[in-house]
Parts: C-alpha cells; structure tokens; sequence
C-alpha cells in the first residue's frame, strides 16, 4: 500500500484540540471531569511525515497497526519525540520490529505471542508494557481473546520476565446502536475491575492493568462514559487521505 502524505494545509495541532475538546466534553458529562483520558493517534497507512506532522501538532502517543509501516517510520517517530504503542494484530514474526520501537503493545492475545515478546525483550535488554486484547463483541472478524479468558491470559502475561500488564484492549462492536456498543465497553471494564479486585486481595498480581483503551473517532463519547483511560482516533486527527 502506497503511505498518504500530509496535506500541505492540514492543521494537525488543532484537529487535535478538536478532539480533546471531545474528550473534554465526554469526560464531563459522564461525571469523570479531569479524568486525564488520554488521545492515541493513529497513523495508520500515513508516511513518516505525517506522522511526525501530528507529532509537531501535540500528539505524544502513536499507534500503528502493520509492523512494516512501523519499520519505516520508528526512527522519525522516535527523533520526533513520540511514544508509539501497536494497535493492530501482531504476528510473532514481527514481533522484533514491535520491541525495537514501541513502549506498548495493546494487542497481546495469546500467551505465544507474549512469550516471543518476553523473549525478545530479554535479549534487548529492555522491559515492554503490553495490553490484553479482549473481542468484547464475539465478532468473528475481530482479534482479541473471549472475555472469559481475559484475566487468566493477563495474570499468565504478568508472570513473564520484561512484560507488564498495564491494561485491556478492544475494538468495540460495529454497530451504531449506543447501547450494544457501550455493552461490550462495559465487558472490558468489569475485567479491569475484577483484575484490580483480585490484586487488591492477593489473588492475583495485576495492579498495573488500571488503563482500558477502547473507543475511536466515532464512538470516543460512548467508551469514555464506561470507563475508557484512553481513545484511539484516526481520521479525526489525520484527516481522510486522498490516495
């Protein structure tokens, strides 16, 4: 796939205060006024330049979903300042390329992939926070392991040596019913509770998955109002590419 450029007049810095405006807005009316939920902008398909573009207009965290793109566009983003988690589904033959440039990966979804991961980052010499992707939906077309499962894969993740667990991950359901959607974000929250329940009795050790990164460009509102820490957008900030 050819990488979209920036647009010559494309205001990166104020897309993005848009945005947080949003969050802003969410975050209030929801009764979490100064939560501090935090906007990942994703750079998807778009060039290094783009992506330092958004850097330049104030986005500090980064997501990329293909390791080839991150390949090509980690160093950029690293002199630029960025902290990059992966968004999208890691294959265990591209798990270096996750370990040399990213501070996160929020896709973790098999204990194999995490023990790569661990792996990898031991030879590093470098430690990797990681999230557990949750398929809050049952959607077949989306990765991510059955919420049933979630807690047992966390607290397996945790035990591993370079990797921790900072929190859960979906992608919500594709659908613009509010409440089918809010349902699965809720899914996701009651998992972070009970992990953090369950670390506060000793059960298990996963204190440090307090974060939920759910929602996007058209559904930020819904996710914050159940409990998201962090939003990933898109569109919202980039702008539509043209090629």
């Amino acid at each position: 796939m050819t990488l979209a450029s920036a647009p010559l007049d494309h205001d990166y810095a104020a897309a993005l205060a848009d945005v947080r405006a949003r969050v802003h807005v969410a975050e209030a009316a929801c009764g979490r006024a100064g939560s501090g939920v935090q906007v990942l902008v994703a750079t998807k398909a778009w060039d290094a330049g783009a992506a330092v573009g958004a850097v330049a207009g104030g986005a500090r965290l980064v997501g990329e979903s293909r390791m080839q793109e991150l390949a090509d566009k980690g160093e950029a983003l690293r002199e630029a300042g960025a902290v990059v988690h992966v968004i999208g589904q890691l294959q265990r033959n591209k798990a270096a390329i996750a370990v040399e440039y990213a501070a996160c990966v929020q896709t973790v979804d098999s204990l194999r992939l995490a023990e790569r991961l661990s792996r990898l980052c031991l030879e590093a010499g470098r430690d990797l926070q990681v999230m557990i992707q949750v398929n809050v939906s049952g959607e077949e077309s989306k990765a991510g392991v059955a919420p049933a499962e979630a807690l047992s894969l966390a607290a397996a993740v945790q035990a591993l040596p370079a990797l921790e667990v900072v929190g859960f991950m979906t992608i919500g359901l594709n659908s613009p019913v509010e409440d089918d959607v809010r349902a699965g974000y809720r899914v996701l929250r009651e998992i972070r509770d009970t992990a953090l329940i369950s670390s506060e009795r000793g059960a298990i050790d996963l204190s440090s998955a307090w974060q939920l990164s759910m929602g996007m460009s058209g559904d930020l509102e819904w996710a914050i109002a159940e409990g998201a820490t962090m939003v990933r957008v898109g569109t919202a900030v980039m702008g539509e590419r043209t090629a």
